[in-house]
């Protein structure tokens, strides 16, 4: 039996900010772009979440519902040296470290002498020394696998801990809500709320067979996660190679304008993934791909970090210009270097975790 800890920041950039102007934490504040060039928030503070603000939505957006909020622009030095002095802790108990992001990771403690061993204090005595060596809070979840361990961390946030021993499993899985399955979105959820499956209480009713039936590959993993189970090991070496997002149109888009017209809500949603994501100090290059009539595709990129709109437009221009027919899809992407792997990677063979 595996022994997992999800270890995940609570409002990471913020959390630095306010550490180093102390005048900042009574007030809302959000970390990311300006607002006039069509800037999102990659992280905001829990006053501001008050206001029903969150990551990856756009800054004018948040400004209208939050008139006082403080934009601190994001400071991708800063934040990967705090990562570097959190994630130092982590290699102190156990190599079998993941990170997820700058801000998150899966800790495998299972061979971990520490405290006797026990999952439970040993992430007691990481938050506590992040607390005081890093001075940032940080909330942890504890379990038997990686599934359950990164629910539990959101379980008693901000600066809390939640543990699900392999006892409380069944009991805990049969109230949980299915939007909390990773992979789960509004479609899905919209989905089984038509089916009248709410919890994963009311999805075990429902055989693998039919899951298969209804949610495809996608299906077998419900029925496994619905009840608690995750075999998947905590990988250190684990890196995400890219980030992108496609839509297929009902009608192909006959010329150029009306491509650029769709294009730039494809930007706003590649913008919001990259800063859910928290990768944008990682970006290498930018790409486009486009589907035309009949099904041609051609892809362009550029290299680069910065992700702005005119870039893509210039994309989509010479992408356009190879074949001049409708495009029945866009897909928007970046690539993003390897910190082991310089090598480089197809922008579109990765998919977003996100439903389109």
């Amino acid at each position: 039996m595996r022994k997992i800890i999800h270890c995940d920041c609570d409002s990471f950039y913020a959390s630095v900010e306010m550490r180093d102007d102390a005048s900042l934490r009574n007030l809302p504040i959000a970390v990311g772009g300006s607002a006039d060039r069509r800037g999102v928030i990659a992280t905001c503070n829990y006053e501001a979440r008050k206001y029903g603000l969150h990551s990856a939505m756009p800054m004018a957006q948040a400004l209208r519902l939050c008139p006082d909020l403080v934009v601190v622009p994001t400071n991708m030095e800063k934040y990967r040296a705090e990562s570097k002095r959190v994630q130092s802790i982590f290699y102190e108990y156990t190599e079998l470290v993941e990170p997820l992001s700058l801000d998150e990771a899966f800790l495998d403690v299972s061979e971990c002498k520490q405290h006797h061993g026990s999952a439970t204090r040993i992430a007691e005595e990481i938050r506590n020394r992040v607390r005081e060596e890093v001075g940032i809070t940080i909330s942890a979840g504890i379990a038997p696998n990686k599934f359950l361990a990164k629910i539990a961390s959101d379980w008693k946030k901000p600066d809390g801990q939640f543990t699900v021993t392999p006892q409380d499993i069944d009991e805990f899985m049969i109230g949980l809500p299915v939007d909390k399955i990773f992979g789960v979105g509004s479609v899905t959820a919209a989905k089984m709320s038509a089916m009248r499956i709410h919890t994963c209480g009311d999805l075990q009713q429902i055989s693998a067979s039919e899951l298969a039936k209804r949610f495809g590959k996608f299906g077998t993993r419900l029925h496994q996660l619905c009840r608690g189970q995750d075999e998947r090991p905590v990988s250190p070496n684990r890196i995400r190679k890219s980030i992108s997002t496609e839509r297929t149109f009902a009608e192909d888009l006959p010329n150029l304008s009306a491509c650029e017209s769709q294009l730039r809500t494809l930007f706003e949603d590649l913008q919001r993934r990259i800063a859910k994501a928290r990768c944008e100090h990682r970006v290498k290059s930018r790409g486009l791909k486009l589907r035309f009539e009949g099904f041609d595709t051609t892809t362009v990129a550029s290299s680069g970090q910065d992700v702005t709109i005119e870039t893509y437009l210039h994309l989509l221009s010479t992408a356009w210009n190879r074949q001049q027919k409708p495009v029945r899809l866009i897909g928007l992407g970046v690539q993003l270097r390897e910190s082991d792997n310089p090598g480089q990677a197809n922008l579109f063979d990765a998919t977003d975790d996100a439903e389109n």
